[in-house]
């Protein structure tokens, strides 16, 4: 029986502190959740309590503490009424006082000193620095201390240090300690204890995919201080076969593809500009971004690849929940090739189509960006939006100086760098959630994620492989592999058996992307085998399509009349393992709109209870492409 509820009455004050009184009534006070007539909640009392600490923090007043604001209630004067009575302490005679910092001390440690550290003083930053490691340089890091000399003393800059410092990744131990040097003057010291600068690590994972298995193999290499100011060097390298084993001969002979990467990422906390940037550690740590990467693929008797990119990255935050990623340098090169008799065939049968879009060379010169909000709040229960937009831009640099210059044009019209093709093309993504929180453990998120790509001058009739859109996945609609999905009503049977196999992966593209989701969340079990086991219902739509029309893809492009008919629609339930750190998941999609079908025949749900004949039929007319009702899809992290 929890009885009537007691509703705040009259509200009195009794400040004995008047410095900090008058930075409740200017601070606190205009904002406060504690009002006559409403219902008493003690959450608030604390809520108010702690505003005033860390409002009186900020301007300087170190000594104050949380203890010092007292608040009584009275609830015998009214029934169900609780008089408050607001006090604010002065524990000495005097009011408190407000500190200001006048040196600055920095410590990188290497464990516990033999001897007091000999500091070093830096007449640009102020800062006395002292580096038992001798690895270090300290403007790098000095721009993350906050709290600096001839400054009022402020809780806000402390904590904004320690989260700046720990941000760039190079320090196990962040401690910042303080000493009086007067009656209103403070000495801060940071002592800072690295991690270790050096380290390797090794993975391996097995695949499993459409009756073909393989493994994956990676080494990453890091090196966390290469040039002293915490930078964190990446040198990564992968390799990962897959075998097929409807392929004739021995295990070597059953390989269907192997893929060969290494990469090297440069990462600097700090924005590398020719010009100053003011404020941008506020919100969280900017960083630059260097990156090369090369990529060798071979597909047997199918298709090679060899492709090598580098960029340049900057990425910072406007304010908590925004933040920017401007790429301006995105240079790349690629060179496809089709195996040779694979190539005659593909021309012989009229699907020239995937020889032009991948038997071909090509440099890449653009630009990217993207803006991201509430990222950091993805993996809270409460109400909220997340928005990402993309744009990828290449070409337009290249085209003005084609123009300028002359480039010299090959067979088909396009303009050569290098006696290689340029590209150019725009292409802009959209990824919108909306998340509300039901109590407990329940959630309901619904997401729309749409995409355009258009080439456009130097190859405006074709965008490539890389750049286009696909359908399907454990991160998309799940009730379909990535890459099995469209585009538009395009039905795989058009195709001879051989070139169902061999294009596999390559046939389904788009550059037209809708997709629509909708999941609940809820929790089923608080401990499972040390974990809390999580499960998910969800609806997931959507298709792609081409944006001209293609005999060699019937009924592939995109046609407004034609688009709700061509989404695809697929449903299931997920188990997701909360190790607090990570979350395994597990989810298994059901089809029930298929779009390559016609009619009523797109509703493949009603076959449910006949799949063994349906698969067979499907399998006669589609071979050696399966059709599966279940997809499972096994990942870590949730889908979004």
């Amino acid at each position: 029986e929890l009885g009537s509820p007691y509703y705040i009455g009259d509200i009195s004050y009794d400040f004995e502190d008047q410095t900090i009184g008058a930075i409740y009534d200017h601070q606190v006070k205009p904002t406060t959740a504690i009002v006559r007539g409403e219902q008493y909640d003690m959450q608030k009392l604390l809520v108010e309590r702690e505003n005033l600490y860390v409002s009186a923090k900020d301007l300087g007043y170190f000594d104050y503490l949380r203890q010092y604001m007292r608040i009584g209630i009275d609830t015998n004067q009214v029934r169900h009424q609780a008089d408050l009575s607001m006090s604010i302490l002065r524990p000495d005679t005097t009011d408190q006082t407000a500190y200001y910092i006048q040196n600055v001390y920095l410590t990188i440690k290497k464990g516990e000193p033999a001897q007091a550290p000999v500091f070093v003083y830096d007449s640009l930053s102020r800062i006395n620095f002292a580096d038992e490691t001798g690895h270090f340089r300290l403007k790098p890091i000095a721009r993350y201390t906050f709290l600096r000399s001839g400054q009022l003393y402020s809780l806000k800059n402390e904590n904004l240090s320690y989260d700046r410092l720990y941000e760039m990744n190079g320090f196990r131990s962040v401690r910042i300690n303080y000493e009086k040097e007067s009656d209103n003057l403070l000495n801060v010291y940071y002592e800072l204890m690295p991690r270790s600068v050096m380290a390797n690590q090794i993975e391996g994972e097995y695949t499993f995919s459409s009756g073909m298995s393989g493994f994956n193999v990676g080494n990453t290499f890091s090196h966390r201080n290469i040039f002293g100011g915490s930078e964190l060097l990446e040198v990564k390298l992968r390799y990962g076969v897959l075998f097929d084993p409807r392929l004739e001969g021995s295990l070597g002979q059953k390989i269907f593809n192997n893929d060969f990467q290494v990469g090297v990422n440069l990462t600097v906390p700090r924005l590398l500009l020719p010009f100053g940037v003011r404020n941008v550690g506020k919100y969280g740590l900017p960083r630059t971004t260097l990156s090369s990467s090369l990529q060798l693929f071979n597909q047997d008797q199918t298709y090679s690849n060899r492709y090598f990119i580098n960029t340049l990255n900057y990425s910072w935050w406007q304010s908590s929940n925004l933040q920017h990623s401007y790429t301006p340098l995105v240079l790349e090169y690629r060179v496809g090739r089709l195996d040779k008799t694979f190539r005659e065939n593909l021309e012989k049968e009229g699907y020239s189509l995937y020889v032009e879009s991948n038997d071909r060379e090509y440099f890449g010169l653009g630009s990217q960006y993207a803006i991201t909000l509430n990222a950091l709040r993805l993996l809270k229960l409460e109400n909220f939006s997340y928005f990402k937009g993309s744009l990828d831009v290449s070409g337009n640099t290249l085209g003005i100086l084609s123009t300028l210059f002359n480039f010299r044009e090959n067979s088909s019209g396009e303009k050569l760098l290098f006696n290689v093709p340029y590209l150019q093309y725009i292409k802009g993504e959209v990824d919108y959630r909306w998340y509300r929180y039901l109590g407990g453990h329940r959630q309901v998120v619904a997401r729309f994620n749409g995409g355009l790509a258009v080439p456009y001058g130097n190859n405006s009739k074709l965008l490539i492989f890389e750049k286009s859109f696909f359908a399907g996945g454990m991160n998309g609609i799940r009730a379909w592999q990535a890459r099995t999905l469209g585009p538009g009503s395009y039905n795989r049977e058009v195709l001879p058996e051989d070139l169902r196999l061999n294009l596999r992966n390559l046939d389904q593209l788009g550059e037209v992307k809708i997709e629509a989701n909708f999941e609940y969340r809820f929790r089923l079990l608080d401990n499972f085998l040390g974990t809390k086991m999580n499960g998910a219902t969800f609806i997931d739509m959507g298709n792609i399509w081409r944006l001209r029309s293609d005999e060699r893809i019937p009924r592939g492009e995109f046609k407004l009349d034609k688009m709700l008919g061509q989404v695809a629609i697929g449903g299931g339930f997920g188990l997701r393992f909360d190790m607090d750190y990570f979350v395994l998941r597990l989810d298994a999609g059901l089809k029930m709109k298929d779009p390559q079908f016609e009619g009523n025949d797109q509703w493949v749900v009603q076959h449910w209870f006949r799949s063994k004949d349906f698969k067979r039929e499907y399998y006669s007319s589609h071979r050696p492409d399966r059709y599966n009702f279940v997809q499972y899809n096994f990942g870590v992290g949730l889908p979004f």
